[in-house]
């Protein structure tokens, strides 16, 4: 009888948890995995980098246990950076971690159900692609793509798959960015008319590393594998190391840090990209033989593709020689403006009433409130405060478990990269640079434009 009893409790305790599950819109084998304690997540790492050093480990960390996740490989086509980053995981873990030369011998082994990718910037869309290739959920890191056609690609890959994909554009695991879109999308900001983005920093070991760069032998790495389908060049560990420096292997200032505020604008506006950008800019202060500029100023127009009476403007201002250290994002409004560093929403700038009376016209003028409770961004080395990373790949974490879409799917990447490259086209041409909405190409003085 009192075995009867476990199996009635049991079966009860299920057939609930199905009813629970149905009405979240899960299937049953879904269920079955957000359930299953021994169904552990097993979790590799496509390049041991910087960022996942000292960002994603310690994010992984604080959440793995709760939802079950294992870390179990490193791959890495340098071998110092492949035996440190298993030497690291292992201690971390506990037990042995596996180290591969190269993300094919990891994905043909099956040794991983889920990777961070960590790479070069214009890798990140190439290295997605494959690890959902093989069956992969991907944390990948941002700038999604460099080109529009690895950009195409990876959006055509991920969208005919059932992969988990999150973009590490960490502001959307934000409690106060949720709030800001909350509140414009509410109407109650009004429409926005002008955006203003700053980035800057005084920083001339920023993307650096002089003391490693020596350290890199090309006996020891695979270039031709690094180079993936960028032009060929003669191995330099600079450019492997110190990639944010050189275009074609990334954009520098966009790619890295504008990629971030302009995710927010196409999240608020739900516009997915800019109808035109400009930019100017130049190596004013870092000669230290560098490709990618350490100044620009970005002006980008957004609004509806046909309807030009509509629309605002988005500036991104960004130096690498002066600097303290706190992005900046301000929205505004006629009423206002909304303040994501001081995270407030206020009348500054708002129409007054001597204003409107002078023609005629209603006053318009925002409260004053706070949105909820500020979560400061940083220029540190997780480029989004240890907070807001370790939301966003905890909010991974659990879509794993439960296949329902992330906080930034891949679709965000895809529009920020449109951004980005678009900023870039303007960079290096001195043209201005607009999206052909048929054929999703940046077009520059009339033809789509070919780094």
């Amino acid at each position: 009888m009192e075995k009867s009893r476990r199996d009635f409790i049991k079966q009860t305790t299920f057939a609930g948890a199905g009813i629970l599950a149905a009405n979240a819109g899960f299937t049953a084998a879904s269920y079955r995995r957000i359930l299953g304690s021994n169904d552990r997540v097993r979790v590799g790492v496509v390049g041991f980098s910087d960022r996942h050093r000292s960002s994603h480990m310690p994010c992984f960390m604080n959440h793995y246990k709760e939802l079950n996740f294992d870390f179990v490989a490193v791959s890495d086509i340098w071998k110092m950076r492949r035996e440190q980053g298993a030497a690291m995981w292992k201690e971390k873990m506990g037990h042995d971690v596996a180290a591969y030369r190269n993300n094919e011998e990891m994905y043909d082994k099956k040794a991983v159900d889920a990777v961070f990718v960590a790479t070069a910037d214009f890798q990140h869309a190439l290295h997605a692609t494959e690890a959902v290739k093989a069956g992969c959920d991907v944390y990948c890191e941002k700038p999604f793509a460099e080109t529009m056609e690895d950009n195409r690609t990876a959006l055509k890959v991920i969208k005919a798959s059932d992969r988990i994909i999150q973009i590490g554009s960490q502001r959307r695991s934000g409690s106060n960015y949720h709030a800001a879109d909350k509140f414009i999308k509410s109407g109650k900001f009004g429409p926005i008319t002008m955006v203003e983005l700053t980035w800057n920093v005084n920083q001339p070991g920023r993307w650096r590393r002089p003391n490693v760069v020596p350290l890199l032998k090309e006996e020891d790495t695979d270039w031709k594998r690094y180079l993936m389908n960028r032009p060929f060049e003669k191995f330099d560990p600079r450019k492997y190391l110190e990639f944010r420096l050189f275009w074609p292997y990334s954009s520098g200032l966009p790619g890295q840090w504008m990629s971030h505020q302009i995710d927010t604008v196409h999240w608020f506006s739900g516009l997915q990209h800019p109808r035109s950008v400009v930019a100017n800019g130049g190596i004013y202060v870092w000669k230290d033989g560098r490709r990618n500029w350490d100044t620009i100023t970005a002006v980008f127009d957004y609004g509806p593709a046909n309807d030009l009476s509509q629309g605002f403007q988005v500036t991104f201002g960004s130096r690498m020689h002066n600097g303290d250290d706190r992005p900046a994002e301000i929205y505004y409004s006629n009423g206002g403006e909304l303040n994501l560093n001081t995270n407030k929403v206020t009348p500054e700038g708002g129409l007054t009433k001597r204003m409107a009376d002078e023609m005629n016209m209603q006053p318009n003028l925002l409260p004053e409130m706070s949105l909820s409770e500020v979560e400061p961004v940083v220029t540190s080395a997780n480029t989004g405060g240890d907070k807001l990373t370790s939301n966003h790949i905890r909010n991974w974490m659990e879509c794993v478990r439960s296949r329902k879409t992330p906080n930034a799917p891949v679709e965000a990447g895809y529009s920020h990269a449109i951004a980005t490259i678009m900023a870039n086209a303007a960079c290096r041409t001195g043209q201005k640079a607009t999206f052909d909405e048929k054929t999703q190409e940046i077009m520059v003085g009339g033809k789509p434009f070919k780094y």
